[in-house]
């Protein structure tokens, strides 16, 4: 019989691909479905095998602000945090589109710490791509212009999905980016005009020379 080839062979340890699948279990979700939530404990650690997924935070104020995304072979280091130290979510993860992850349970996410190298180095590399991608999301706010992060915004989602068309409404754009629907509506009409992207319900179509 032909061995199952998956998609963390390249990045694990046989023996411990083969923990992954004996105690995770596989886990599929819809595109909008909610996956972690504000004030939830979480009990397992979601290693991403299909799809993408959405990682926000919410303010004082109540407003919700994008974190970063997550893709194939990726995982949150926030929630990761969160099983170690049996603490409650201070973010939420949104499926982006149909997603299939590997639920880690919080059990063995420490034991795999000592028992695996590879297990090791993934962990510490999760957690600085996630720092990096909070740090460039921190400059981007300072620094730059509202219609350069909407540019980088649509950009990210167009690399993160493979796919030149955004679903996503201007409400959710002007969330995510932390200001106005008005000045989200208003900047991507300028931008249509431009003639670098197509306007439809809910849904951006990024054209050639975006």
């Amino acid at each position: 019989m032909a061995k199952t080839v998956t998609p963390f062979d390249s990045i694990f340890e046989p023996a411990l691909v083969t923990e992954m699948y004996q105690f995770g279990e596989v886990r599929h979700f819809n595109e909008g479905d909610l996956i972690m939530d504000y004030g939830k404990y979480i009990r397992y650690m979601p290693l991403i095998l299909k799809g993408t997924i959405k990682v926000l935070r919410k303010d004082e104020n109540g407003k919700e602000l994008l974190l970063y995304y997550l893709s194939n072979n990726e995982s949150c280091s926030m929630a990761y945090s969160c099983c170690v130290e049996a603490k409650k979510s201070e973010v939420k993860a949104i499926a982006e589109e149909d997603v299939e992850l590997l639920a880690i349970p919080h059990l063995k996410l420490e034991e795999w710490l000592c028992k695996y190298p590879s297990w090791k180095n993934y962990i510490m590399r999760s957690f600085n791509e996630r720092f990096l991608e909070l740090l460039k999301n921190i400059e981007s706010i300072a620094f730059h212009k509202l219609d350069e992060r909407l540019v980088a915004y649509l950009r990210e989602k167009k690399e993160v999905t493979g796919s030149s068309v955004i679903k996503a409404s201007h409400y959710l754009i002007a969330d995510e980016l932390a200001t106005s629907r008005v000045v989200i509506s208003r900047l991507l009409k300028q931008l249509e005009n431009d003639g670098r992207i197509l306007l439809y319900r809910n849904e951006i179509k990024l054209l050639k020379d975006f």
